[in-house]
């Protein structure tokens, strides 16, 4: 069963498929930022920004702002670009984090990252590139919307990768490397604004551009904060747990660098305790919303149960 409009959604969460859900979602999105980025002069700056852009990945963020569009009553057209967007910018953070001068990393997504194959000066301006070409996304292919929402959306994600979100959460864990004395606020800190701010931004974005009230924002809000830091415990589990080859990229590299992370604070088991928790609350924010929900709070599932 693949899912195409909100007049689609089962009765019950059992009767739903993920799979295919997010096989669907995954494929409108590829194509999309396919079709947004064709290449062009000068060559080799667009076939950079393609490599990384499009080298796979589950697409998770595009997919969280489709839905929660369509949740609100919105549709997939008119919330696309600024998915697309959501995936550029996630794009450039990660060419970013890659450099020799943040995590150092060779491999991402099972593919060498963008300096190995570009060198370090053409990846940066790759990262640089998609960062502003989102927000020209943005504002260029949304139609339908009406241009408060399409201006709050920007003003949202601008502000959720800006020092307050995904920057100020960087800062924060370079300074933090090779220290002992790390507390669990200051990690709190750290991924709530390196992984969890953008992730909110693409569920508040994509309830935005539906049309979404104040209060359905301040559930989702908090529905994708709980997700958002899930989501990073299980990455700090995966990075102990699992080998480069099912990773897709470097493992281990969190205790080569000697970063503070949810397991070395609380241990294996009660990370993926406390991870559990996270979505259990962030499925009760969902409540309200009723059937159309299902997909929200199986992806919010999903997050405990991936392998990579």
């Amino acid at each position: 069963m693949v899912l195409t409009n909100q007049t689609d959604f089962p009765q019950k969460e059992s009767e739903f498929d993920l799979k295919a859900y997010l096989a669907q979602r995954k494929a409108l999105v590829e194509t999309a930022l396919d079709d947004y980025l064709p290449v062009k002069a000068p060559e080799t700056i667009y076939e950079a920004m393609r490599y990384s852009l499009l080298a796979g990945g589950k697409r998770l963020r595009p997919i969280l702002c489709l839905a929660s569009c369509e949740l609100i009553g919105g549709t997939v057209e008119m919330a696309m670009p600024t998915a697309c967007a959501l995936e550029m910018v996630h794009t450039m953070s990660l060419i970013h984090d890659d450099l020799p001068a943040m995590d150092n990393d060779d491999y991402r997504r099972g593919k060498l990252t963008n300096h190995k194959v570009y060198g370090e000066d053409i990846a940066i301006l790759a990262g640089d590139g998609l960062l502003v070409y989102a927000f020209e996304a943005i504002a260029t292919y949304t139609e339908n919307v009406p241009a408060p929402r399409v201006l709050a959306a920007i003003a949202r994600l601008a502000r959720a990768f800006g020092a307050e979100g995904v920057v100020g959460g960087q800062v924060v864990d370079l300074q933090s490397e090779g220290r002992s004395d790390i507390s669990e606020e200051t990690l709190h800190f750290i991924h709530t604004h390196k992984t969890g701010a953008l992730l909110e931004a693409c569920v508040v974005c994509g309830a935005m551009l539906g049309g979404a009230t104040e209060a359905q924002l301040q559930h989702l809000s908090r529905y994708a904060q709980n997700i958002g830091l899930a989501f990073q415990i299980i990455d700090d589990i995966l990075d102990i747990t699992k080998t480069q080859e099912e990773l897709g990229k470097t493992a281990g590299k969190d205790l080569q660098a000697q970063k503070a992370t949810y397991p070395s604070i609380w241990g294996l088991e009660e990370s993926y305790h406390q991870a559990q928790q996270l979505v259990r609350d962030a499925k009760a924010e969902l409540a309200e919303f009723g059937t159309p929900a299902i997909p929200l709070i199986a992806i919010a599932d999903f997050i405990t149960t991936r392998s990579n």
